[in-house]
């Protein structure tokens, strides 16, 4: 945490807090070596891999993975065709045919039938998803060194304002000392392995894949391999630097007689994300290329590199809500502790830049994007395969970046999006004779964009619709108009040609979306509230788009219209919003997805300002589904009761969400925060840190109707506090601090010219902007 808030406070105060700036640091420490991968080794990335490290005293283990290493995909099957079920949009207009004649059990089980996405399985399948695949684990790196004496002041951190991890222990007199980094620029991670003694260790790679061929020449090993089913080709090199010495025997590197060694440490695969072949990188001559600029530059030289590139998007904010006040627990103790009711404002400021730290570690320009864990997975068989589910989890996975001022962690997510188009456009036509491109509910690296093949939760047509929102949300905080005009405004008007064609005019004479079902909730339905909704929201933001760019008069005349027509959310008769368009709710009922509240957030159609009554029947909802959920779930939860304003209860979903699990013997909940505050679904998804971390800035700044809102969903726990560059839509980057819940201070900078509407606490003024020109507002 920069002390950039600290301009302007007295001399005094200043020089205290510098002094206490180390005690205060942002950093995750513990006592004890990690047990377990999930719950306890501690992250670092640079992008491209992320790796884990465990802090072992005798063996340390840092487990990694490469995000384009994946199984399945064209090369795992003769017969793999991106899950497309050739002509399925044929058996449609039966199955439509049975919900107008309201026999829902015959319509599902014809569409479970013949619109589900093809998979194929075989004997060589690394997962349990057959020819779909599964993101990999590259391996492990081992690095034993014998210790037969006693440790005393063992420490493993994160410090995550440098980006750095540490281990450090002393064994008599002999001080031991370990860095772990991932640098972006020069696509490498480092580790370092320091002692006041000379010390013997010994480095060997594991891998769960088939070895091709290994090699160890001057300090630098390499290992080549394919993944056992699709047979994609990658390479992991360590180029060692010591100033003891290096050999290689039976596999290993030995290390002999060294104060220090630094594993460079870098790893490529043939993958590119080129439709439909998906293969042809030159990943021996990349890591060549990357090795070779190692020539000249210290470690010290390239964690400079590192942190001049980290701190350059990670000190953009500044989130202060609390001190340690003195004191000295390890994060678990603390979490623990504040699970029991404690008041910890240190650690929930840690937490929201913990997240920043995990998307700028795992998602920067030129990468993959992130993947339900982000760039971390230890498995060859994950859950879930760790890829890119479309009907929530990998638009959440982004909803910080925007508000959280990384615009440019998003860029890898944007051109992503634009891949799946061409594949995406097959499917429109395969499964429903339409225009257009749609994705569903799972989505992998090598096309398959099909509805997924199990009902209801593999049919979500939805998809496309929703993910292209973080197109425009991109354009609405950056004012980027190129990037809407050639990159975001041809893919979403993509997708809106295929919701021009899939709705129906229903009886009533509102087009609704059908066959459809809810996300993993509910059976078929003649109208899924959630499709309206983004279909609304796709349409309307498809418009804002030509008027920015002053194009398309056609298409925006068109839309218009059928966007007018959408079946509109209604409220049922106990108050509620309805999910479907027959209005079954259940009060009762207590599932984890409350889709239905999309256009409450993250959509615009619901506020409490301009749609007060739809706005009170989401309110009725959430109180029917309850204050449980898993991780992300909860994280949903306190966007929504942010946007609902009510401050207080989503600070009590907030808390929720760090309440601990997987802790020996003293966790009782179900889904929450581990040790080393990943997220638990469980298992460790990295949605639920970046829906919370979301949720934390929607308590704080709110621009989704066309005003800046100043603190609009503050909790009565955060008293005082302060926050600097937070980002609004409109371009704007906002300075907040505030005192016994009143604001204090509020400064306004803009891209652009023009006026800025602001409101707080119902009073509202407008400020004329001027581009890079910074506004102190008086309320």
């Amino acid at each position: 945490m920069s002390l950039g808030y600290l301009k302007g406070q007295p001399k005094a105060l200043n020089t205290f807090l510098a002094e206490h700036k180390e005690e205060n640091a942002l950093r995750l420490w513990y006592d004890a070596p990690a047990k377990d991968w999930q719950s306890q080794a501690l992250p670092i990335g640079n992008g491209y891999m992320g790796a884990m490290f465990f802090g072992g005293i005798n063996k340390e283990q840092i487990q990694f993975s490469e995000g384009t290493l994946w199984s399945g995909g064209p090369g795992s099957n003769e017969d793999y065709n991106f899950g497309v079920r050739k002509d399925a949009w044929k058996h449609l207009a039966p199955v439509r045919k049975l919900l107008d004649e309201g026999k829902f059990e015959e319509a599902h089980a014809l569409a479970k039938k013949e619109l589900t996405g093809v998979l194929h399985k075989s004997e060589n399948d690394l997962s349990t998803f057959g020819d779909y695949g599964a993101q990999q684990t590259t391996g492990d790196i081992f690095i034993t060194v014998n210790h037969s004496e006693k440790v005393s002041n063992y420490k493993r951190s994160l410090d995550i304002e440098k980006a750095e991890g540490y281990v450090t222990y002393n064994i008599g007199d002999n001080h031991y000392k370990r860095t772990y980094f991932g640098n972006y620029p020069s696509k490498l991670m480092a580790y370092k392995f320091e002692s006041d003694q000379a010390e013997n260790y010994t480095i060997a790679f594991s891998s769960p894949h088939k070895k091709t061929k290994e090699s160890f020449k001057k300090g630098l090993y390499s290992y080549q391999g394919e993944v056992i089913d699709n047979g994609m080709q990658f390479e992991t090199c360590l180029k060692i630097a010591s100033d003891g010495k290096v050999s290689f025997d039976e596999g290993k590197i030995k290390v002999k007689n060294a104060k220090y060694f630094v594993a460079y440490h870098v790893a490529t695969t043939d993958y590119i994300n080129q439709y439909p072949t998906y293969t042809g990188n030159d990943f021996i001559g990349e890591n060549k290329q990357l090795i070779h600029q190692l020539k000249g530059k210290s470690f010290e030289d390239l964690q400079k590199e590192h942190r001049l590139d980290y701190q350059n998007l990670f000190e953009r904010v500044d989130f202060h809500l609390g001190y340690k006040e003195g004191e000295d627990l390890p994060t678990d103790r603390r979490l623990m502790a504040y699970s029991k009711g404690k008041n910890d404002f240190w650690l929930e400021q840690l937490y929201f830049q913990f997240s920043r730290y995990l998307m700028i570690s795992s998602s920067r320009p030129g990468t993959m994007p992130m993947h339900l864990q982000g760039k971390w997975n230890n498995s060859t068989n994950p859950a879930w395969a760790c890829d890119y589910h479309m009907n929530i989890n990998q638009q959440m996975l982004y909803w910080p970046a925007e508000v959280a001022n990384l615009s440019e962690c998003e860029e890898p997510l944007n051109d992503y999006i634009e891949s799946l188009v061409e594949p995406g456009k097959v499917t429109a036509k395969e499964f429903f004779n339409a225009r257009g491109w749609t994705v569903s509910t799972m989505n992998n690296p090598f096309g398959y964009t099909s509805s997924g093949w199990g009902f209801p939760w593999g049919f979500f047509p939805a998809g496309a619709g929703w993910i292209s929102q973080h197109l425009w949300e991109h354009y609405e905080f950056t004012q980027d108009d190129q990037f809407l005009k050639n990159q975001a405004y041809p893919i979403m008007k993509e997708a809106a040609l295929f919701w021009v064609d899939y709705l129906q005019e229903d009886e009533k004479g509102n087009l609704v979306s059908y066959p459809s079902y809810s996300p993993e909730h509910g059976g078929i339905s003649k109208g899924a509230s959630m499709d309206h909704q983004i279909a609304w929201d796709l349409f309307n933001n498809c418009i804002a788009a030509c008027e920015v760019l002053e194009i398309d008069a056609d298409f925006k005349k068109e839309i218009t219209t059928i966007r007018d027509k959408i079946a509109p959310p209604t409220i049922g008769s106990w108050g509620q919003l309805q999910e479907w368009m027959e209005d079954v709710d259940d009060p009762d009922n207590k599932h984890r997805h409350v889709s239905h509240l999309y256009a409450l957030h993250p959509g615009k159609q619901i506020s409490l300002e301009k749609t007060p009554e739809w706005a009170e029947a989401t309110r009725v909802s959430l109180n029917a589904r309850g204050d449980g959920g898993t991780g992300w779930s909860l994280a949903w939860k306190v966007n929504f009761w942010s946007r609902l304003k009510d401050g207080d209860r989503a600070y009590q979903l907030y808390r929720r969400l760090l309440q601990p699990i997987g802790f020996e013997d003293e966790s009782i909940h179900s889904s929450g925060t581990y040790a080393n505050l990943f997220c638990g679904h469980p298992p460790f998804q990295l949605d639920g840190n970046m829906g919370g971390a979301a949720g934390m800035a929607e308590m704080l700044i709110q621009s989704q109707t066309g005003t800046l809102e100043i603190l609009p969903a503050l909790p009565k726990a955060w008293k005082s506090g302060s926050v600097k560059g937070l980002k609004a839509r409109g371009g704007y980057v906002i300075d907040i601090s505030w005192k016994n819940g009143k604001l204090k201070t509020l400064s306004i900078t803009s891209v652009k010219n023009g006026p800025c509407t602001l409101l707080y606490k119902g009073k509202q003024q407008v400020k004329e902007m001027v581009a890079g020109e910074t506004v102190e507002v008086k309320f």
